[in-house]
Protein backbone atom coordinates (compact mmCIF):
# COMPACT_ATOMS: atom_id res chain seq x y z
CA UNK A 1 0.00 0.00 0.00
CA UNK A 2 2.79 2.22 1.05
CA UNK A 3 4.55 1.68 -2.54
CA UNK A 4 1.57 2.66 -4.61
CA UNK A 5 0.74 5.64 -2.96
CA UNK A 6 4.51 6.63 -3.12
CA UNK A 7 4.24 5.79 -6.73
CA UNK A 8 0.72 7.92 -7.46
CA UNK A 9 2.84 10.77 -5.80
CA UNK A 10 5.36 10.27 -8.20
CA UNK A 11 3.46 10.63 -11.09
CA UNK A 12 1.27 13.69 -9.92
CA UNK A 13 5.14 15.45 -9.21
CA UNK A 14 6.01 14.02 -13.16
CA UNK A 15 2.38 15.23 -14.60
CA UNK A 16 3.08 18.92 -12.33
CA UNK A 17 6.42 19.54 -14.01
CA UNK A 18 4.95 18.38 -17.55
CA UNK A 19 2.34 20.64 -17.59
CA UNK A 20 4.45 23.31 -16.33
CA UNK A 21 6.80 22.61 -19.63
CA UNK A 22 4.40 21.93 -21.78
CA UNK A 23 1.27 24.15 -21.16
CA UNK A 24 -1.01 20.99 -21.11
CA UNK A 25 -1.84 17.98 -19.54
CA UNK A 26 -0.25 14.65 -20.70
CA UNK A 27 -0.65 11.11 -19.42
CA UNK A 28 1.68 8.14 -20.33
CA UNK A 29 -0.98 5.47 -21.00
CA UNK A 30 1.07 2.58 -22.14
CA UNK A 31 3.46 2.86 -19.75
CA UNK A 32 1.82 3.04 -16.60
CA UNK A 33 -0.12 -0.07 -17.35
CA UNK A 34 2.71 -1.76 -18.22
CA UNK A 35 4.35 -0.72 -14.90
CA UNK A 36 1.18 -1.25 -13.09
CA UNK A 37 0.43 -4.57 -14.74
CA UNK A 38 3.95 -6.25 -14.04
CA UNK A 39 4.20 -5.11 -10.18
CA UNK A 40 0.48 -6.42 -9.62
CA UNK A 41 0.31 -9.96 -10.18
CA UNK A 42 0.09 -10.29 -14.22
CA UNK A 43 3.70 -11.24 -14.01
CA UNK A 44 2.13 -14.56 -13.00
CA UNK A 45 -1.12 -13.93 -14.60
CA UNK A 46 -2.83 -13.36 -11.61
CA UNK A 47 -5.66 -11.19 -13.12
CA UNK A 48 -7.80 -11.05 -9.56
CA UNK A 49 -4.66 -9.59 -7.66
CA UNK A 50 -4.46 -7.07 -10.66
CA UNK A 51 -8.41 -6.06 -10.73
CA UNK A 52 -7.91 -5.46 -6.82
CA UNK A 53 -5.27 -3.35 -7.33
CA UNK A 54 -7.00 -0.97 -9.22
CA UNK A 55 -9.87 -0.72 -7.33
CA UNK A 56 -7.65 0.39 -4.12
CA UNK A 57 -6.13 2.88 -7.03
CA UNK A 58 -9.11 4.27 -7.72
CA UNK A 59 -10.41 4.97 -4.40
CA UNK A 60 -7.05 6.34 -3.62
CA UNK A 61 -7.40 8.72 -6.61
CA UNK A 62 -11.23 9.95 -5.78
CA UNK A 63 -10.18 10.85 -2.22
CA UNK A 64 -7.20 12.49 -3.39
CA UNK A 65 -9.55 14.02 -6.05
CA UNK A 66 -12.06 14.91 -4.00
CA UNK A 67 -14.12 13.12 -6.49
CA UNK A 68 -16.21 10.74 -4.19
CA UNK A 69 -19.19 9.27 -5.23
CA UNK A 70 -21.62 10.62 -2.09
CA UNK A 71 -20.93 8.76 1.35
CA UNK A 72 -21.71 5.69 2.87
CA UNK A 73 -25.20 6.34 3.18
CA UNK A 74 -26.47 7.50 -0.27
CA UNK A 75 -24.32 7.12 -3.87
CA UNK A 76 -24.52 10.19 -5.81
CA UNK A 77 -22.83 9.24 -9.11
CA UNK A 78 -20.19 11.59 -10.47
CA UNK A 79 -18.51 11.65 -14.23
CA UNK A 80 -15.42 13.33 -15.53
CA UNK A 81 -16.56 15.59 -17.78
CA UNK A 82 -13.84 18.23 -20.00
CA UNK A 83 -15.12 21.38 -17.91
CA UNK A 84 -13.39 19.82 -14.26
CA UNK A 85 -10.57 18.31 -16.45
CA UNK A 86 -8.28 20.47 -14.55
CA UNK A 87 -5.30 17.58 -13.28
CA UNK A 88 -3.99 14.84 -15.73
CA UNK A 89 -5.06 12.64 -12.46
CA UNK A 90 -8.69 12.71 -13.81
CA UNK A 91 -7.53 11.27 -16.86
CA UNK A 92 -5.71 8.57 -14.77
CA UNK A 93 -9.30 7.96 -12.81
CA UNK A 94 -10.69 6.92 -16.31
CA UNK A 95 -7.76 4.72 -17.33
CA UNK A 96 -8.34 2.61 -14.49
CA UNK A 97 -11.98 2.18 -14.16
CA UNK A 98 -10.75 0.71 -17.80
CA UNK A 99 -8.03 -1.54 -16.54
CA UNK A 100 -10.13 -2.84 -13.99
CA UNK A 101 -13.25 -4.01 -16.55
CA UNK A 102 -10.46 -5.64 -18.63
CA UNK A 103 -8.63 -7.50 -15.73
CA UNK A 104 -12.31 -8.87 -14.45
CA UNK A 105 -12.74 -10.11 -18.35
CA UNK A 106 -9.52 -11.81 -18.43
CA UNK A 107 -10.22 -13.27 -14.94
CA UNK A 108 -13.23 -14.32 -16.37
CA UNK A 109 -11.72 -15.81 -19.03
CA UNK A 110 -9.63 -18.16 -16.91
CA UNK A 111 -12.47 -19.91 -15.51
CA UNK A 112 -14.46 -19.86 -18.53
CA UNK A 113 -12.20 -23.48 -19.76
CA UNK A 114 -14.84 -25.07 -16.93
CA UNK A 115 -17.45 -22.97 -16.79
CA UNK A 116 -18.68 -21.77 -20.20
CA UNK A 117 -21.64 -19.79 -18.92
CA UNK A 118 -19.02 -17.12 -18.07
CA UNK A 119 -18.40 -15.92 -21.26
CA UNK A 120 -21.59 -13.87 -21.73
CA UNK A 121 -20.19 -11.73 -18.52
CA UNK A 122 -16.82 -11.77 -19.71
CA UNK A 123 -18.06 -10.21 -23.29
CA UNK A 124 -19.85 -7.90 -20.67
CA UNK A 125 -16.95 -6.67 -18.73
CA UNK A 126 -15.15 -6.48 -21.62
CA UNK A 127 -17.46 -3.82 -23.35
CA UNK A 128 -17.26 -2.18 -20.31
CA UNK A 129 -13.40 -1.57 -20.66
CA UNK A 130 -13.97 -0.31 -24.21
CA UNK A 131 -16.79 1.76 -22.94
CA UNK A 132 -14.40 3.48 -20.46
CA UNK A 133 -11.61 3.70 -23.19
CA UNK A 134 -13.91 5.60 -25.25
CA UNK A 135 -14.56 8.08 -22.60
CA UNK A 136 -10.86 8.51 -22.05
CA UNK A 137 -10.54 9.16 -25.52
CA UNK A 138 -12.91 11.62 -25.64
CA UNK A 139 -11.63 13.57 -22.20
CA UNK A 140 -8.10 13.36 -24.34
CA UNK A 141 -9.94 15.63 -27.06
CA UNK A 142 -9.60 18.64 -25.41
CA UNK A 143 -7.39 21.27 -26.03
CA UNK A 144 -5.58 20.79 -22.49
CA UNK A 145 -4.31 17.73 -23.37
CA UNK A 146 -1.23 16.97 -24.93
CA UNK A 147 -1.04 15.64 -28.39
CA UNK A 148 1.22 12.14 -27.21
CA UNK A 149 -1.34 11.32 -24.75
CA UNK A 150 -4.36 11.74 -27.36
CA UNK A 151 -2.33 9.23 -29.74
CA UNK A 152 -2.11 6.99 -27.00
CA UNK A 153 -5.39 7.34 -25.74
CA UNK A 154 -6.72 6.62 -29.64
CA UNK A 155 -4.30 3.71 -29.66
CA UNK A 156 -5.66 2.34 -26.50
CA UNK A 157 -9.20 2.24 -27.81
CA UNK A 158 -9.01 0.94 -30.58
CA UNK A 159 -6.67 -2.13 -28.22
CA UNK A 160 -10.27 -2.71 -26.79
CA UNK A 161 -12.29 -2.81 -29.18
CA UNK A 162 -10.38 -5.08 -31.22
CA UNK A 163 -10.14 -7.73 -28.46
CA UNK A 164 -14.32 -7.50 -28.05
CA UNK A 165 -14.57 -8.05 -31.88
CA UNK A 166 -11.93 -10.65 -31.53
CA UNK A 167 -14.08 -12.34 -28.95
CA UNK A 168 -17.35 -12.47 -30.66
CA UNK A 169 -15.13 -13.53 -34.32
CA UNK A 170 -16.21 -10.34 -36.06
CA UNK A 171 -12.91 -11.03 -38.14
CA UNK A 172 -12.89 -7.88 -40.36
CA UNK A 173 -13.84 -5.68 -37.43
CA UNK A 174 -11.21 -6.67 -35.00
CA UNK A 175 -8.53 -6.81 -37.30
CA UNK A 176 -9.34 -2.85 -38.14
CA UNK A 177 -8.83 -1.87 -35.19
CA UNK A 178 -5.74 -4.23 -34.31
CA UNK A 179 -4.33 -2.65 -37.85
CA UNK A 180 -5.45 1.11 -36.49
CA UNK A 181 -3.63 0.46 -32.67
CA UNK A 182 -0.81 -1.10 -34.14
CA UNK A 183 -0.39 2.03 -36.93
CA UNK A 184 -0.15 4.16 -34.31
CA UNK A 185 1.72 2.20 -32.24
CA UNK A 186 4.86 1.96 -34.83
CA UNK A 187 3.93 5.93 -35.41
CA UNK A 188 4.91 6.54 -31.59
CA UNK A 189 7.85 4.73 -31.56
CA UNK A 190 9.78 5.88 -34.41
CA UNK A 191 8.88 9.62 -32.54
CA UNK A 192 9.89 9.34 -29.01
CA UNK A 193 13.23 7.86 -27.06
CA UNK A 194 14.18 4.32 -26.98
CA UNK A 195 13.10 3.69 -23.62
CA UNK A 196 9.65 4.41 -24.64
CA UNK A 197 9.99 2.98 -28.08
CA UNK A 198 10.57 -0.45 -27.08
CA UNK A 199 7.21 -0.18 -24.83
CA UNK A 200 5.65 0.44 -28.02
CA UNK A 201 7.27 -2.14 -29.98
CA UNK A 202 6.66 -4.64 -27.58
CA UNK A 203 2.98 -4.19 -27.91
CA UNK A 204 3.41 -4.11 -31.68
CA UNK A 205 4.45 -7.57 -31.33
CA UNK A 206 1.68 -8.29 -28.69
CA UNK A 207 -1.29 -7.06 -31.69
CA UNK A 208 0.87 -9.03 -34.72
CA UNK A 209 -0.19 -12.69 -33.75
CA UNK A 210 -4.23 -11.60 -33.62
CA UNK A 211 -3.95 -9.66 -36.85
CA UNK A 212 -2.30 -12.51 -38.62
CA UNK A 213 -4.85 -14.82 -37.16
CA UNK A 214 -8.32 -12.72 -37.85
CA UNK A 215 -6.39 -12.58 -41.68
CA UNK A 216 -6.79 -15.97 -41.68
CA UNK A 217 -10.24 -16.29 -40.60
CA UNK A 218 -11.40 -14.02 -42.87
CA UNK A 219 -9.54 -16.46 -45.76
CA UNK A 220 -6.13 -15.52 -46.28
CA UNK A 221 -4.53 -19.16 -46.13
CA UNK A 222 -1.05 -17.58 -46.09
CA UNK A 223 -1.53 -15.75 -43.01
CA UNK A 224 -1.44 -19.75 -41.43
CA UNK A 225 2.22 -20.12 -42.18
CA UNK A 226 3.29 -16.81 -40.49
CA UNK A 227 1.36 -18.14 -37.34
CA UNK A 228 3.59 -21.31 -37.24
CA UNK A 229 6.42 -19.47 -37.36
CA UNK A 230 5.57 -17.25 -34.75
CA UNK A 231 4.51 -20.41 -32.92
CA UNK A 232 8.33 -21.22 -33.45
CA UNK A 233 9.52 -18.17 -32.05
CA UNK A 234 7.03 -17.98 -29.00
CA UNK A 235 5.03 -15.06 -29.88
CA UNK A 236 1.37 -14.79 -29.06
CA UNK A 237 0.41 -15.36 -25.51
CA UNK A 238 -2.31 -16.04 -23.53
CA UNK A 239 -5.92 -16.14 -25.50
CA UNK A 240 -3.91 -16.16 -28.79
CA UNK A 241 -1.68 -19.16 -27.60
CA UNK A 242 -4.69 -20.91 -26.86
CA UNK A 243 -6.64 -19.90 -30.58
CA UNK A 244 -3.49 -21.13 -32.01
CA UNK A 245 -3.60 -24.55 -30.43
CA UNK A 246 -6.82 -24.78 -31.68
CA UNK A 247 -6.28 -23.40 -35.26
CA UNK A 248 -3.52 -26.68 -35.80
CA UNK A 249 -5.98 -28.80 -34.18
CA UNK A 250 -8.62 -27.89 -36.57
CA UNK A 251 -6.35 -28.09 -39.94
CA UNK A 252 -5.57 -31.15 -39.14
CA UNK A 253 -8.54 -32.70 -38.37
CA UNK A 254 -10.04 -31.67 -42.11
CA UNK A 255 -6.66 -33.52 -43.31
CA UNK A 256 -7.50 -36.80 -40.59
CA UNK A 257 -10.00 -37.36 -43.48
CA UNK A 258 -7.80 -38.35 -46.00
CA UNK A 259 -5.69 -40.65 -43.82
CA UNK A 260 -6.56 -45.00 -43.48
CA UNK A 261 -3.50 -46.33 -42.56
CA UNK A 262 0.63 -46.26 -41.62
CA UNK A 263 3.51 -47.72 -42.59
CA UNK A 264 6.41 -48.63 -40.05
CA UNK A 265 8.97 -51.85 -40.16
CA UNK A 266 7.60 -53.23 -43.12
CA UNK A 267 3.90 -53.79 -42.28
CA UNK A 268 1.30 -51.50 -43.14
CA UNK A 269 -1.75 -50.60 -40.22
CA UNK A 270 -4.80 -49.61 -40.77
CA UNK A 271 -5.58 -46.29 -38.51
CA UNK A 272 -9.21 -46.14 -37.72
CA UNK A 273 -9.13 -43.31 -34.18
CA UNK A 274 -9.06 -40.12 -35.34
CA UNK A 275 -7.38 -39.07 -32.34
CA UNK A 276 -4.36 -41.36 -33.43
CA UNK A 277 -4.66 -40.17 -37.43
CA UNK A 278 -4.48 -36.28 -35.95
CA UNK A 279 -1.43 -36.88 -34.16
CA UNK A 280 0.20 -38.80 -37.01
CA UNK A 281 -0.64 -36.21 -39.35
CA UNK A 282 0.77 -33.39 -37.09
CA UNK A 283 4.39 -35.83 -36.14
CA UNK A 284 6.00 -34.26 -39.17
CA UNK A 285 5.02 -30.54 -38.55
CA UNK A 286 5.82 -31.19 -35.19
CA UNK A 287 9.27 -32.49 -35.33
CA UNK A 288 9.74 -29.82 -38.11
CA UNK A 289 9.00 -27.19 -35.33
CA UNK A 290 11.49 -28.52 -32.38
CA UNK A 291 14.50 -28.34 -35.41
CA UNK A 292 13.60 -25.01 -36.38
CA UNK A 293 12.53 -23.51 -32.82
CA UNK A 294 15.13 -20.54 -32.06
CA UNK A 295 15.73 -21.30 -28.55
CA UNK A 296 15.98 -23.90 -25.82
CA UNK A 297 13.23 -22.89 -23.82
CA UNK A 298 11.11 -23.13 -27.20
CA UNK A 299 12.17 -26.08 -28.07
CA UNK A 300 11.73 -27.39 -24.49
CA UNK A 301 7.71 -26.38 -24.50
CA UNK A 302 7.52 -27.77 -28.10
CA UNK A 303 9.26 -31.35 -26.68
CA UNK A 304 6.27 -31.16 -23.92
CA UNK A 305 3.43 -30.33 -26.26
CA UNK A 306 4.25 -32.85 -28.88
CA UNK A 307 4.85 -36.04 -25.54
CA UNK A 308 1.67 -34.33 -24.50
CA UNK A 309 -0.13 -35.20 -27.35
CA UNK A 310 1.39 -38.80 -27.52
CA UNK A 311 0.21 -39.85 -24.16
CA UNK A 312 -3.21 -39.15 -24.99
CA UNK A 313 -3.20 -40.79 -28.12
CA UNK A 314 -1.84 -43.34 -26.46
CA UNK A 315 -4.42 -43.80 -24.09
CA UNK A 316 -7.25 -43.83 -26.52
CA UNK A 317 -5.21 -46.82 -28.81
CA UNK A 318 -4.96 -48.54 -25.35
CA UNK A 319 -8.80 -48.33 -24.99
CA UNK A 320 -9.70 -49.69 -28.47
CA UNK A 321 -6.83 -52.86 -27.67
CA UNK A 322 -9.60 -53.52 -24.11
CA UNK A 323 -12.55 -53.09 -26.47
CA UNK A 324 -10.87 -55.37 -29.36
CA UNK A 325 -9.66 -58.03 -26.57
CA UNK A 326 -13.66 -57.91 -25.14
CA UNK A 327 -14.74 -59.02 -28.39
CA UNK A 328 -12.55 -61.52 -28.84
CA UNK A 329 -12.96 -63.03 -26.06
CA UNK A 330 -17.08 -62.81 -27.25
CA UNK A 331 -15.97 -64.59 -30.72
CA UNK A 332 -14.77 -68.05 -31.16
CA UNK A 333 -12.22 -67.07 -33.55
CA UNK A 334 -9.33 -66.43 -31.30
CA UNK A 335 -5.52 -65.72 -33.22
CA UNK A 336 -3.13 -66.53 -31.04
CA UNK A 337 0.45 -65.46 -31.34
CA UNK A 338 0.07 -62.86 -33.56
CA UNK A 339 0.20 -59.45 -32.59
CA UNK A 340 -3.03 -57.32 -33.72
CA UNK A 341 -3.24 -54.18 -35.38
CA UNK A 342 -3.75 -52.12 -32.89
CA UNK A 343 -1.15 -53.81 -30.50
CA UNK A 344 1.04 -52.85 -33.30
CA UNK A 345 -0.05 -49.44 -34.05
CA UNK A 346 0.21 -49.06 -29.78
CA UNK A 347 3.69 -50.30 -30.64
CA UNK A 348 4.57 -47.79 -32.94
CA UNK A 349 3.11 -44.98 -30.77
CA UNK A 350 5.29 -46.00 -27.53
CA UNK A 351 7.92 -46.10 -30.00
CA UNK A 352 7.48 -42.37 -31.19
CA UNK A 353 7.03 -41.62 -28.02
CA UNK A 354 10.36 -43.00 -25.86
CA UNK A 355 12.47 -41.89 -29.58
CA UNK A 356 10.74 -38.34 -28.36
CA UNK A 357 12.41 -38.64 -25.08
CA UNK A 358 15.27 -39.93 -25.72
CA UNK A 359 15.90 -36.90 -28.39
CA UNK A 360 14.09 -34.73 -25.34
CA UNK A 361 16.95 -35.88 -22.83
CA UNK A 362 20.04 -35.80 -25.29
CA UNK A 363 18.54 -31.91 -26.05
CA UNK A 364 19.43 -30.87 -22.71
CA UNK A 365 22.27 -32.91 -21.91
CA UNK A 366 24.10 -30.82 -24.48
CA UNK A 367 22.34 -27.74 -23.19
CA UNK A 368 23.64 -29.20 -19.95
CA UNK A 369 27.30 -30.19 -21.37
CA UNK A 370 27.86 -26.66 -22.82
CA UNK A 371 26.59 -24.66 -19.35
CA UNK A 372 29.43 -27.08 -17.71
CA UNK A 373 32.11 -25.86 -20.21
CA UNK A 374 31.96 -22.57 -18.85
CA UNK A 375 31.64 -23.44 -15.95
CA UNK A 376 35.10 -24.97 -15.91
CA UNK A 377 36.00 -21.98 -17.36
CA UNK A 378 34.96 -20.04 -14.95
CA UNK A 379 35.69 -21.53 -11.53
CA UNK A 380 33.62 -19.16 -9.48
CA UNK A 381 30.53 -19.50 -11.27
CA UNK A 382 28.10 -21.76 -9.68
CA UNK A 383 26.60 -24.49 -12.78
CA UNK A 384 25.21 -27.50 -13.60
CA UNK A 385 27.37 -30.64 -12.36
CA UNK A 386 28.68 -34.23 -13.92
CA UNK A 387 26.05 -36.03 -11.77
CA UNK A 388 23.19 -34.07 -13.29
CA UNK A 389 23.99 -35.51 -16.98
CA UNK A 390 24.89 -38.62 -15.65
CA UNK A 391 20.74 -38.34 -14.79
CA UNK A 392 20.00 -37.76 -17.82
CA UNK A 393 22.08 -40.32 -19.69
CA UNK A 394 20.21 -43.14 -17.08
CA UNK A 395 16.91 -41.34 -18.32
CA UNK A 396 18.14 -42.24 -21.94
CA UNK A 397 19.37 -45.73 -21.44
CA UNK A 398 15.76 -46.66 -19.81
CA UNK A 399 14.24 -45.71 -22.44
CA UNK A 400 16.08 -47.40 -24.86
CA UNK A 401 15.50 -50.73 -22.82
CA UNK A 402 11.87 -50.04 -22.78
CA UNK A 403 12.40 -49.98 -26.92
CA UNK A 404 13.16 -53.40 -27.02
CA UNK A 405 10.93 -54.94 -25.65
CA UNK A 406 8.15 -53.72 -27.72
CA UNK A 407 5.49 -56.07 -28.59
CA UNK A 408 5.63 -57.47 -32.24
CA UNK A 409 9.24 -56.25 -32.55
CA UNK A 410 11.17 -59.28 -30.47
CA UNK A 411 11.77 -60.70 -34.05
CA UNK A 412 12.76 -58.06 -35.79
CA UNK A 413 16.87 -58.68 -35.57
CA UNK A 414 17.91 -55.29 -37.15
CA UNK A 415 15.89 -53.33 -34.68
CA UNK A 416 17.00 -54.96 -31.97
CA UNK A 417 20.82 -54.68 -33.11
CA UNK A 418 20.06 -50.95 -33.80
CA UNK A 419 18.46 -50.39 -30.15
CA UNK A 420 21.73 -52.15 -28.32
CA UNK A 421 23.98 -49.80 -30.73
CA UNK A 422 22.26 -46.87 -29.60
CA UNK A 423 22.48 -48.12 -26.25
CA UNK A 424 26.51 -48.90 -26.33
CA UNK A 425 26.81 -44.84 -27.60
CA UNK A 426 24.70 -43.69 -24.36
CA UNK A 427 26.80 -45.95 -22.03
CA UNK A 428 29.68 -44.63 -22.94
CA UNK A 429 28.72 -41.13 -23.18
CA UNK A 430 27.25 -42.05 -19.27
CA UNK A 431 30.61 -43.40 -18.62
CA UNK A 432 32.55 -40.33 -19.65
CA UNK A 433 30.27 -38.35 -17.27
CA UNK A 434 30.92 -40.82 -14.12
CA UNK A 435 34.69 -40.48 -14.99
CA UNK A 436 34.26 -36.42 -14.92
CA UNK A 437 32.35 -36.88 -11.17
CA UNK A 438 35.50 -38.94 -10.03
CA UNK A 439 38.13 -36.37 -11.91
CA UNK A 440 36.26 -33.84 -9.33
CA UNK A 441 37.39 -35.66 -6.48
CA UNK A 442 40.55 -36.66 -7.44
CA UNK A 443 40.05 -40.62 -7.74
CA UNK A 444 42.66 -40.54 -10.64
CA UNK A 445 42.83 -44.16 -10.65
CA UNK A 446 39.14 -44.53 -11.31
CA UNK A 447 38.56 -41.91 -13.49
CA UNK A 448 41.61 -43.52 -15.76
CA UNK A 449 39.52 -46.95 -15.83
CA UNK A 450 36.44 -45.30 -16.52
CA UNK A 451 37.98 -43.68 -19.50
CA UNK A 452 39.18 -46.58 -20.73
CA UNK A 453 35.95 -48.24 -20.43
CA UNK A 454 34.28 -45.46 -22.72
CA UNK A 455 37.13 -46.15 -25.43
CA UNK A 456 36.16 -49.73 -25.01
CA UNK A 457 32.56 -49.09 -25.65
CA UNK A 458 33.37 -46.42 -28.65
CA UNK A 459 35.56 -48.55 -31.00
CA UNK A 460 32.91 -51.20 -30.35
CA UNK A 461 30.23 -48.94 -31.77
CA UNK A 462 32.78 -48.12 -34.80
CA UNK A 463 33.39 -51.79 -35.83
CA UNK A 464 29.26 -52.30 -35.73
CA UNK A 465 28.10 -48.91 -36.97
CA UNK A 466 29.06 -49.76 -40.65
CA UNK A 467 26.27 -51.76 -41.32
CA UNK A 468 23.41 -48.95 -39.95
CA UNK A 469 24.94 -45.56 -41.62
CA UNK A 470 21.69 -45.07 -43.06
CA UNK A 471 19.48 -46.30 -40.26
CA UNK A 472 20.83 -44.32 -37.73
CA UNK A 473 21.59 -41.09 -38.87
CA UNK A 474 21.27 -39.16 -35.59
CA UNK A 475 23.09 -40.98 -33.25
CA UNK A 476 26.01 -38.88 -32.02
CA UNK A 477 29.43 -38.77 -33.12
CA UNK A 478 31.83 -41.13 -31.38
CA UNK A 479 34.84 -39.83 -32.69
CA UNK A 480 34.54 -36.30 -31.18
CA UNK A 481 33.84 -38.49 -28.11
CA UNK A 482 37.05 -40.65 -28.30
CA UNK A 483 39.14 -37.27 -28.98
CA UNK A 484 37.85 -35.59 -25.94
CA UNK A 485 38.64 -38.67 -23.87
CA UNK A 486 42.17 -38.90 -25.03
CA UNK A 487 42.65 -35.26 -23.86
CA UNK A 488 41.31 -35.95 -20.82
CA UNK A 489 43.41 -38.75 -20.34
CA UNK A 490 46.60 -36.72 -20.67
CA UNK A 491 45.16 -33.99 -18.19
CA UNK A 492 44.38 -36.58 -15.84
CA UNK A 493 47.74 -38.23 -15.95
CA UNK A 494 49.15 -34.77 -15.36
CA UNK A 495 47.09 -33.97 -12.48
CA UNK A 496 47.98 -37.15 -11.21
CA UNK A 497 51.46 -37.56 -11.41
CA UNK A 498 51.65 -33.59 -10.06
CA UNK A 499 49.55 -34.77 -7.16
CA UNK A 500 51.94 -37.19 -6.32
CA UNK A 501 55.16 -35.25 -6.70
CA UNK A 502 53.62 -32.35 -4.53
CA UNK A 503 52.89 -32.83 -1.10
CA UNK A 504 48.59 -32.66 -0.88
CA UNK A 505 47.22 -30.15 1.01
CA UNK A 506 46.94 -30.72 4.45
CA UNK A 507 43.74 -30.67 6.12
CA UNK A 508 43.12 -27.97 8.98
CA UNK A 509 42.70 -30.85 11.38
CA UNK A 510 45.89 -32.24 10.48
CA UNK A 511 47.72 -28.66 10.45
CA UNK A 512 46.77 -28.59 14.04
CA UNK A 513 48.33 -31.83 14.94
CA UNK A 514 51.16 -31.57 12.94
CA UNK A 515 52.38 -27.99 13.79
CA UNK A 516 56.17 -28.79 13.51
CA UNK A 517 58.38 -25.96 12.56
CA UNK A 518 60.88 -25.49 10.06
CA UNK A 519 63.99 -26.64 12.16
CA UNK A 520 62.77 -29.98 12.76
CA UNK A 521 61.85 -31.35 9.39
CA UNK A 522 65.20 -29.97 7.10
CA UNK A 523 65.75 -33.00 5.80
CA UNK A 524 62.42 -33.69 4.00
CA UNK A 525 60.74 -31.34 1.31
CA UNK A 526 57.24 -30.11 2.61
CA UNK A 527 55.55 -26.92 1.23
CA UNK A 528 53.82 -24.78 3.69
CA UNK A 529 52.30 -21.64 3.08
CA UNK A 530 52.90 -19.81 6.33
CA UNK A 531 56.66 -19.94 5.95
CA UNK A 532 56.45 -17.26 3.59
CA UNK A 533 53.58 -15.27 5.69
CA UNK A 534 54.27 -12.89 7.88
CA UNK A 535 54.74 -15.58 10.68
CA UNK A 536 57.05 -18.38 9.69
CA UNK A 537 57.15 -21.60 12.27
CA UNK A 538 60.90 -21.81 11.92
CA UNK A 539 61.98 -22.58 15.34
CA UNK A 540 59.74 -23.19 18.59
CA UNK A 541 60.21 -20.48 21.09
CA UNK A 542 60.60 -20.78 24.32
CA UNK A 543 62.20 -23.89 23.96
CA UNK A 544 61.37 -26.82 25.46
CA UNK A 545 62.69 -27.93 28.55
CA UNK A 546 65.88 -30.68 28.37
CA UNK A 547 66.74 -33.42 31.54
CA UNK A 548 70.42 -33.26 32.42
CA UNK A 549 72.40 -34.66 35.07
CA UNK A 550 72.22 -33.58 38.27
CA UNK A 551 75.21 -32.90 41.25
CA UNK A 552 75.96 -36.96 42.35
CA UNK A 553 75.74 -37.21 46.20
CA UNK A 554 78.32 -39.87 47.72
CA UNK A 555 77.87 -42.05 51.00
CA UNK A 556 79.92 -43.76 52.84
CA UNK A 557 78.48 -47.21 53.03
CA UNK A 558 81.91 -49.35 54.28
CA UNK A 559 82.25 -47.88 57.45
CA UNK A 560 79.65 -49.74 59.46
CA UNK A 561 81.65 -52.81 58.15
CA UNK A 562 85.40 -51.48 59.31
CA UNK A 563 87.50 -52.61 62.47
CA UNK A 564 89.32 -50.09 64.25
CA UNK A 565 92.46 -51.38 66.20
CA UNK A 566 92.36 -51.00 69.83
CA UNK A 567 93.82 -47.91 71.63
CA UNK A 568 93.31 -48.48 75.47
CA UNK A 569 97.16 -48.19 75.78
CA UNK A 570 96.96 -44.94 74.31
CA UNK A 571 94.37 -43.46 76.62
CA UNK A 572 95.79 -42.34 79.95
CA UNK A 573 93.60 -44.03 82.90
CA UNK A 574 92.06 -42.28 86.33
CA UNK A 575 92.67 -43.37 89.29
CA UNK A 576 89.98 -44.23 92.07
CA UNK A 577 89.78 -41.64 94.99
CA UNK A 578 86.42 -43.49 96.66
CA UNK A 579 84.34 -40.74 97.95
CA UNK A 580 86.70 -38.24 98.73
CA UNK A 581 87.12 -37.96 94.93
CA UNK A 582 83.95 -38.19 93.98
CA UNK A 583 83.15 -34.99 96.16
CA UNK A 584 86.00 -33.35 94.74
CA UNK A 585 85.42 -34.23 91.46
CA UNK A 586 81.81 -32.79 91.89
CA UNK A 587 83.51 -29.18 93.28
CA UNK A 588 85.88 -29.16 90.98
CA UNK A 589 88.67 -29.79 93.66
CA UNK A 590 90.45 -32.48 91.69
CA UNK A 591 90.80 -31.14 88.30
Amino acid sequence: MAADKQNEAKLSLMDENKENIQGGLGLEILQIIKESQQQHGLRHGDYQRYRGYCSRRLRRLRKTLGFKMGNRHKFVGKKVTVEILSDSRYLLLVLMEAERAWSYAMQLKQEANTEPRKKFHLLARLRKAAKHSEKLEKLCESPRVDAKTKLEAQAYTAYLTGMVHFELQEWKLAMEAFNKCKTIYEKLASAFTEELAVLYRQRVDEISPNIRYCAYNIGDQNAINDLMQMRLTGGGGGMMAEKLEALITQARTKQAATMSEVEWRGRTVPVKSDKARIFLLGLADNEAAIAQAVNEETKEHLYETLLAECRDTIQAVREDIKSEAKQRERSSDNESGKVSNLQFLHSYLTYIKLCTLVKRNESMAHTLQAKLKETGADENKRGPRPQDLIRLYDIILQSLAELSTLQGLEDDHTFQKEVSLKTLVYKAYRCFFIAQSYVLVKKWSEALVLYERVLKYAKEVQSKVKSFKNNLKDLPDVQELIAEVNAEKYSLQAAAILDTDETPEVSPQQQVNDNKPLCEHLDNFHLDKTLVGKHPSLVQFPPEFQTIPCKPLFFDLALNHVAFPPLDDKVEQKGKGGLTGYIKGIFGFGS
